[in-house]
């Protein structure tokens, strides 16, 4: 054994497994009376975002839930939803969010599947929960998020949320996870053919790339970060952490109308953000009235294929800076970042969208990404021209397919993450 091995063994002292819930308790501690969490009329701060998360913990544990157990939640972008992304994994448990643009029958296919034990709903979805739960085998114990941004919609639960959480103390051990490579969450691709797959991510992982999105987009204490993505994706492609991470604020918004987005970016001085193409199509063209103006640059991030020049082109002229990120529900969302260049600011839009929409060069915290024949597993030359497909290795890719050996054997072969 080599001398810098013997008798130097991990400790608690000098090992302790990552999770991104430590964001949230740093944060607490290092800026309790920070703004972590605006929507609508309520405000939080960072250590009421802590105290709120961990009663959500100990409510949970109280009813029996602990390590392994999952929990699925079908919100809109609530503070509710970024305290069960907190909450939940800090008592060991698995947090299953639901995309809710689902129908019930898929739905209840995942709650099945996932061996969900309790359910948050928003009350807004109650009529394709009902019809869900109608459909699955199991009985889990369902908690209703009447929020006060949302307007109608049916309470189906035992109780609502906010009873829910106020039965639990205000402080939660830190003593999960046990393992950084224990399972964090589970999210659930499209399925276009057959039942979808579900993704199970781990607590690495996920801090990890938070802190890849954290410094990419160049959040710090001073960001606000408008929650136009949903934090269903991918948990929100990690920016639920990465914010947190930053000490930034959250700006929720239940739904992305381009009157909401621009007001809710001059009103709350929003530095931040992400959306899809369509997203960044809809702002760009919404009518000049809409458009409140608004003096500071908002970053904002995109993913998939890049936005026609002209959109960028509008979006530059109304005030946002545009990153073309790239990446999968495999691998927590985001996993490349096209980077600018010197001589971009030159170009023309057409030419400059066009050098945008590549996929780019791997985040810092992931170890590699390439671009390989899958045939031969050999790079293709670096030539803007050859065509392959994009491998990717390192922490933040998941853990693998739930209960599906096999789509994870194939998505792993040769020792890459195999893109599609």
């Amino acid at each position: 054994m080599p001398i810098f091995e013997a008798q130097l063994e991990k400790d608690r002292a000098n090992f302790e497994p990552l999770t991104p819930v430590s964001f949230l308790r740093r944060a607490a501690q290092v800026v309790p009376s920070h703004t972590a969490i605006i929507h609508g009329q309520r405000r939080y701060s960072y250590a009421q975002f802590l105290e709120r998360s961990s009663r959500l913990a100990n409510a949970l544990a109280a009813r029996g839930i602990g390590p392994g157990d999952c929990v699925a939640i079908m919100g809109a972008n609530t503070p509710e939803m970024l305290e069960a992304h907190n909450g939940v994994p800090m008592l060991g448990a698995v947090l299953n969010s639901l995309n809710i643009r689902l129908d019930a029958r898929t739905i209840a296919f995942i709650l099945d599947h996932g061996e969900a034990k309790v359910l948050l709903t928003d009350r807004a979805f109650s009529g394709v929960i009902q019809e869900a739960l109608a459909l699955i085998e199991r009985e889990p114990l369902v908690i209703d998020i009447d929020d006060s941004e949302s307007q109608g919609g049916e309470l189906l639960g035992e109780t609502d949320y906010e009873t829910f959480i106020a039965a639990g103390a205000g402080a939660f051990p830190a003593g999960q996870p046990g393992d950084e490579w224990q399972a964090l969450s589970l999210l659930y691709t499209s399925g276009t053919t057959g039942n979808p797959k579900g993704c199970v991510y781990h607590h690495r992982g996920a801090y990890l790339n938070a802190l890849g999105n954290m410094s990419t987009m160049e959040l710090n204490r001073e960001s606000v970060y408008l929650w136009t993505l949903p934090m269903f994706h991918c948990d929100g492609w990690t920016f639920t952490w990465a914010v947190t991470a930053a000490l930034a604020t959250h700006v929720c918004l239940r739904a992305v109308e381009p009157a909401a987005v621009f007001s809710s970016i001059a009103e709350n001085g929003v530095s931040h953000m992400c959306g899809a193409p369509i997203v960044m199509n809809m702002l760009a063209n919404a009518p000049r009235e809409v458009k409140t103006p608004f003096p500071q640059t908002v970053e904002i991030a995109t993913g998939g294929a890049a936005p026609p020049s002209a959109v960028i082109e509008a979006m530059e002229a109304d005030g946002f800076h545009v990153t073309h990120l790239y990446g999968l529900t495999e691998t927590y969302g985001p996993a490349t970042v096209c980077i600018p260049q010197e001589d971009w600011p030159a170009l023309a839009p057409q030419e400059r969208s066009s050098r945008m929409a590549r996929q780019g060069v791997h985040y810092g915290t992931l170890e590699n990404a390439s671009v390989k024949n899958p045939d031969t597993m050999e790079d293709v030359p670096w030539d803007g021209d050859t065509f392959g497909e994009v491998m990717i290795r390192g922490n933040t890719v998941m853990k693998g397919y739930l209960k599906n050996a096999d789509a994870t054997q194939a998505a792993f072969a040769g020792g890459w993450f195999h893109s599609g």
